[in-house]
């Protein structure tokens, strides 16, 4: 009696077990794998007043298995390493466009009547076509560098007479900019607090809240920069891209509900409400929900603006193209989901596979009695007895078999909540317009995870989740969409317990580089949509973060070197500069590696695109380094490494390799300890005007001769150790209307 208590109770354990995470197999065991009543199609719907997005918060909240605090929060920033991958023909790498003479005088650069670059480097954008904020710019002639609470213009070329134009300074914090023409566009971040009154209440209710504001200037006067236009909206500024004249930028703003009253997102112009946004959502379940303002600005012009605005969940990534825009979030399951898992992982499993007199009651127990509370005692009842009349050996194989079943339901089902939600928007010259949305099994790790071409949408990504049978799970994904955004293609399970470090899509090709112990680099056809796969695969040490087509033939990449660290594991060592010969595209090879540094050095390339520099016709590769070096110097603190803060520069060909041109350094001498990772010297950015390099830091921008890496001229920019002004003397300044500031 007591081993059929046992064994009673160890199959019920195994009925009753869950685990929820991921995508459906529609080649598997159990084509119908979720819950029949789910409650979330991703279906949009409008909102036509706040009382009803009151409601439906409130609804939400009843029906969910936590409850909506209502207040504001920090939108919390995911997807931030954005490198990878760029749509663009291999043989014009964005990250270097040459711009002409004709093309920079076409784009209207009209002051100060000097000489012009013959080419010129461009930020390292992702889409042909498709510009990216940043906080430095070029146009051939003019630096445009934010620095802490200044825009400062530099009339840069030729390097020899380089100097400061104007300094204007601007309230809240600077992020990132757009230069178009005579126009430049910033974007700012401050906060306030927004008074708002509940229904029919005199009593005010007082909301402190980000607040991001779009600031427009007329540039025709480098000197003078004048404020053409001025926008805000609540909320954190998330991304941007620029396209011909209009910029289309997104605002989140946590949902505010307290008091009855929920704060509409809302355009100001000058402090007038110029726009209120009409506000869609999707009936996907969030445990907070976010007003994702989407607006486009016509740089050129300070009347045209346009927006809408979606309420979800937290986003992690933005893809634009040079037609529509792609969010992406992570699908939630409704609490019902949960709720009716358990009953139909039973029915669907676990029946079927019971003697069938044993099927036929329980399942006449479950017509009978739906709901009924002790529906479970008449079923335990049935198994009770089923079990009693089997021998211990028919048991076991039966407890076995049942097992082994719900694992592999189990692992289908543990798919099936670690999803990714993409809702494709479509632009076109500022207007904005949904168009559908679409899902993929598993999660993305950037922007360039993401690559629109002839009409599809391509996508990598990684499941990870976790089953009571098979413990942790991870492998990667490659789907592609069409353009109603249904899969009509993938490629799945590949490099298991690895997961994606970088992505590269180039025409009709995907290279994709996992890691756990070692670097595999894929090579991935998808010349035919429907049938993606693998071509080649290089498996050496170290990772690349970043992917950059240096030819139709080969790949560079960013990363580290890795090696062991005498305990079975793998530890991390300095940068690492690869390049891939691809050429053979069943046999990828590296040929030339440059690894940088004792383990701790780092790049902000590594995480950050636009701080890579490279030109194939002008034979260089630039990136920032902060170097870890094998000295040790004693201050207050002990003993520490010795830290150089630089850039490399390469030159770089499959023939020779990587080869070092030189460095430069906005330091003297070696780091102080105190900003050994945050320093104002550390170069950020570079770029080149004909055969001139220049490279920013916070505190300077430096020229160097591209061919010998000799210093040509140096311009201290204003910085104040207070992160402000103040500190480094006396500045003169003027502020966003032009009004002359002193400030000591």
């Amino acid at each position: 009696m007591t081993k059929k208590i046992i064994l009673l109770v160890s199959i019920l354990m195994i009925i009753s077990t869950a685990v929820f995470s991921g995508c459906i197999d529609e080649t598997g065991t159990f084509p119908d794998i979720t819950p029949s009543e789910t409650g979330s199609t991703q279906k949009l719907n409008k909102f036509t007043s706040a009382s009803e997005i009151r409601e439906f918060l409130k609804i939400q909240a009843s029906q969910s298995s936590f409850s909506y605090s209502g207040g504001w929060e920090t939108v919390r920033f995911t997807g931030m390493n954005e490198m990878g991958a760029m749509a663009v023909p291999v043989s014009v790498p964005a990250s270097t466009a040459m711009v002409s003479k004709e093309m920079a005088a076409s784009s209207e650069m009209k002051a100060g009547a000097g000489m012009i670059s013959s080419d010129f480097s461009t930020t390292n954008i992702q889409v042909e076509g498709v510009d990216e904020a940043d906080f430095v710019k070029n146009d051939g002639k003019y630096i445009y560098v934010i620095s802490q609470n200044k825009l400062i213009i530099v009339d840069a070329f030729p390097a020899e007479n380089a100097a400061i134009l104007s300094k204007t300074l601007i309230d809240g914090q600077i992020l990132d900019m757009f230069v178009n023409g005579d126009r430049l566009l910033v974007f700012v971040e401050t906060s306030r607090n927004e008074i708002s009154f509940p229904e029919y209440d005199f009593r005010p209710t007082v909301r402190y809240t980000p607040v991001t504001t779009v600031l427009v200037f007329d540039i025709s006067d480098r000197k003078k920069p004048g404020l053409a236009g001025e926008y805000n909206i609540n909320g954190n500024y998330f991304r941007s891209r620029m396209i011909g004249d209009y910029v289309y930028f997104i605002v989140k703003d946590s949902v505010y509900s307290y008091n009855e009253i929920i704060n509409m997102p809302v355009i100001r112009k000058g402090g007038r409400n110029i726009l209120s946004p009409d506000v869609y959502y999707f009936d996907n379940p969030e445990q907070n929900y976010v007003f994702h303002t989407i607006a486009s600005v016509n740089i050129k012009s300070d009347n045209e603006i346009n927006a809408k605005s979606f309420m979800m969940g937290y986003s992690d990534n933005l893809y634009v193209s040079g037609n529509n825009i792609y969010v992406t979030y992570r699908k939630n399951m409704p609490a019902t989901y949960y709720q009716e898992l358990q009953k139909e992982r039973f029915f669907k499993v676990v029946i079927p596979l019971l003697p069938s007199d044993a099927q036929g009651r329980i399942n006449s127990i479950h017509q009978e009695f739906p709901v009924s509370p002790d529906a479970w005692m008449r079923i335990s009842s049935v198994l009770n007895e089923t079990y009693g009349r089997m021998d211990e050996q028919k048991k076991w194989e039966l407890m076995n078999t049942i097992e082994k079943a719900l694992s592999e339901y189990d692992m289908k089902l543990a798919q099936e909540q670690e999803r990714t939600i993409i809702q494709k928007l479509s632009i076109d010259k500022g207007r904005i317009e949904y168009e559908s949305k679409g899902e993929v099994p598993g999660t993305l790790l950037n922007q360039f995870s993401m690559d629109e071409s002839n009409g599809y949408f391509r996508v990598a990504t990684t499941s990870r989740f976790w089953t009571s049978g098979r413990g942790s799970v991870q492998f990667n994904n490659v789907y592609v969409l069409d353009d109603s955004m249904k899969i009509t293609g993938r490629l799945e399970e590949l490099a298991p317990d690895e997961s994606i470090y970088s992505t590269r899509f180039i025409g009709n090709r995907l290279y994709m580089v996992t890691f756990k112990r070692i670097d595999p680099l894929f090579v991935i056809d998808l010349s035919e949509p429907s049938a993606p796969k693998v071509l080649g695969e290089l498996k050496i040490p170290g990772f690349s973060d970043y992917l950059h087509p240096y030819d139709e033939n080969h790949i560079i990449g960013i990363g580290k070197e890795t090696g062991d660290n005498g305990w079975g594991g793998v530890s991390v060592k300095g940068v690492k500069l690869s390049l891939f010969d691809v050429s053979d595209v069943a046999s990828p090879k590296q040929v030339d590696t440059y690894e940088i540094g004792m383990p701790g050095t780092d790049s902000e390339a590594l995480r950050d695109h636009r701080a890579f520099l490279f030109n194939k016709n002008k034979n260089v590769l630039v990136i920032p380094v902060r170097e870890v070096k094998g000295e040790q110097v004693a201050d207050r603190y002990g003993y520490r490494q010795r830290i150089w803060q630089g850039a490399y520069v390469f030159g770089l060909t499959p023939e020779t390799g990587f080869e070092l041109k030189g460095k430069v350094s906005h330091l003297d001498d070696y780091e102080e300890s105190q900003y050994y990772w945050i320093s104002p010297y550390a170069v950020r950015r570079s770029l080149y005007m004909d055969d001139v390099l220049y490279t920013i830091s916070e505190r300077k921008l430096m020229m160097n001769s591209l061919e010998d890496i000799a210093g040509i001229n140096s311009i201290e920019l204003p910085y104040s150790s207070g992160g402000y002004n103040g500190g480094d003397g006396t500045i003169e300044l003027i502020d966003i209307r032009g009004v002359p500031v002193q400030i000591q």
